[in-house]
């Protein structure tokens, strides 16, 4: 299962980059223009906005709270059974809400459910792909992250006709229906790396089949044939069922004979001793990362910025018509212009913090303070054509997400950038799940988004402040100081499942 230069950048490579960014566009499309969905949401069951927000807000914010969780998943099973189970739970939760008979269920079905399977889905694509490529796993990765934004494009004007044809239960249920999809993609999906999981258990067999074949040479229990060459462990592990009847029936006999044992009994606090050392170093070392000054100071802006920019995403279509500005939505709806918006800005972003001169960190602050007046601009506008504008203008700044590996991997070093993105991945969806009903409360407070505007914008801009300041080179400790100790990675892609 060891990979072989040839197999890298290229060949296979490219059809896991179609699968993925499929499988990325069938899961989040759906997710990412949620904003057409809310204000059928809103009609359907008469609730508050800060209450219907929950949805969208949980949907975009569990899977990347629950990021430690899915690339654990990737790593132990493999990218093809989590990439199959997580098109399950989306498809499911989709269908699942088109039965919904209120707000609470569908925070459930849509916003837990599918947002775990969403989780699950970027963790395995991205982890997938970055076995197949070394070279040129940038470009890999840039054409499969793009696909939740061209899912949000083409979802936000799908389901907007869906909706007019077959009302939004029929909507939902046939945009469930395509999730299953997902499945398929998975296919494609083969493995270079065996799982953790699978190495665990093939040599606990090879170890077990070893002891049937030389301490209890019976053929006859394993319902082979005297001409066999069971003596070989290369063809005894093809026969799976048979092996795993022997380990199962080897560790009940071996759980008997060391009963009361005090040598097993050792053995047993040995292995607890060393899992809780483990442990130990595992949070000394998250609590070295948050003393890092910039860090914690990335980690506030990404919160802040995630807290005051993602609403609009949700709200804006509603603020069109609550405004008065259109009636339903448009042929090319606002979320659609954001999505595109998003995707070029990730790619010009990119390509901007490759450039040596520019600072990674103070690129990310302009993007907030640019954001933030964005947001400041939204209550004074009165004409969909300037909404359009805007969208298209927030959703290129929000295309900064793409640099916070990168700046992560600066701040804290590549030895920490597992730790360090999951703790920003966490800060970022616990702003994405709070947003949205902030917002959502203060309409319901005010009766208008103009109040709840102005605090996203006052959010972004206190973050990009925030940030500036902490991350000026007068705050700079010496490199005694920040000395950061080697880590050793049993893979190339143990990083990466977590990041994802």
């Amino acid at each position: 299962m060891a990979p072989s230069t040839k197999v890298l950048d290229g060949g296979w490579g490219w059809a896991i980059v179609v699968a993925s960014f499929m499988a990325q566009l069938l899961a989040y499309g759906s997710p990412q223009s949620v904003g057409v969905l809310y204000p059928e949401w809103l009609h359907a069951f008469q609730e508050g906005k800060g209450t219907t927000a929950w949805v969208g807000s949980l949907v975009a914010g569990v899977g990347l709270v629950a990021s430690p969780v899915c690339s654990a998943c990737v790593d132990n099973f493999g990218a093809r059974p989590v990439t199959i189970f997580s098109g399950v739970m989306v498809a499911g939760g989709l269908m699942l809400s088109a039965f919904a008979p209120n707000v609470q269920f569908l925070i459930f079905s849509y916003g837990i459910v599918v947002g775990l399977g969403c989780g699950l889905v970027y963790a395995a694509t991205l982890t997938i792909t970055c076995q197949y490529f070394d070279k040129r796993r940038g470009l890999a990765l840039g054409i499969v992250t793009t696909g939740t934004s061209v899912g949000a494009f083409i979802y936000a004007t799908a389901q907007n006709e869906l909706i007019v044809l077959y009302g939004l239960n029929g909507c939902l249920l046939i945009i469930g229906a395509l999730a299953l999809n997902i499945m398929a993609c998975a296919g494609f999906m083969r493995p270079l790396y065996m799982p953790r999981y699978y190495l665990k258990q093939k040599a606990a067999l090879e170890r077990d089949t070893e002891e049937q074949l030389f301490e209890k040479p019976q053929t006859n229990e394993l319902n082979t044939t005297t001409g066999s060459t069971s003596t070989s462990p290369e063809k005894t592990l093809t026969a799976k069922e048979l092996l795993i009847t022997i380990h199962t029936k080897d560790l009940a006999i071996q759980t008997e004979k060391q009963k009361g044992s005090f040598l097993s009994g050792l053995a047993i606090m040995k292995v607890i001793k060393k899992k809780q050392q483990a442990y130990s170093r595992y949070m000394h070392s998250m609590y070295e990362i948050l003393q890092d000054q910039a860090m914690v100071a990335f980690c506030f802006a990404v919160f802040l910025f995630s807290l005051g920019a993602f609403p609009p995403v949700l709200f804006i279509e509603d603020v069109a018509q609550s405004e008065g500005l259109i009636e339903g939505v448009s042929v090319i709806p606002l979320v659609s212009i954001g999505a595109i918006a998003t995707c070029v800005g990730k790619l010009v972003l990119g390509i901007l913090v490759d450039i040596r001169w520019i600072n990674s960190i103070y690129l990310y602050a302009f993007t907030m303070f640019a954001g933030g007046v964005v947001l400041l601009l939204l209550p004074i506008t009165k004409t969909y054509m300037g909404l359009q504008i805007l969208s298209a203008l927030l959703g290129f700044f929000s295309g900064n997400w793409s640099l916070t590996s990168y700046i992560t991997t600066k701040i804290v070093g590549l030895d920490r950038l597992t730790q360090a993105h999951g703790i920003l991945m966490f800060f970022g969806g616990l702003g994405i799940m709070l947003g949205p009903p902030i917002v959502g409360w203060f309409f319901d407070w005010t009766q208008s988004y103009d109040l709840a505007f102005y605090f996203s914008g006052s959010c972004v801009l206190l973050g990009g402040f925030i940030l500036s300041v902490l991350t000026l080179p007068c705050w700079n400790r010496k490199p005694s100081e920040n000395h950061r100790p080697e880590v050793n990675y049993t893979s190339n892609c143990d990083k990466v499942a977590s990041v994802a």
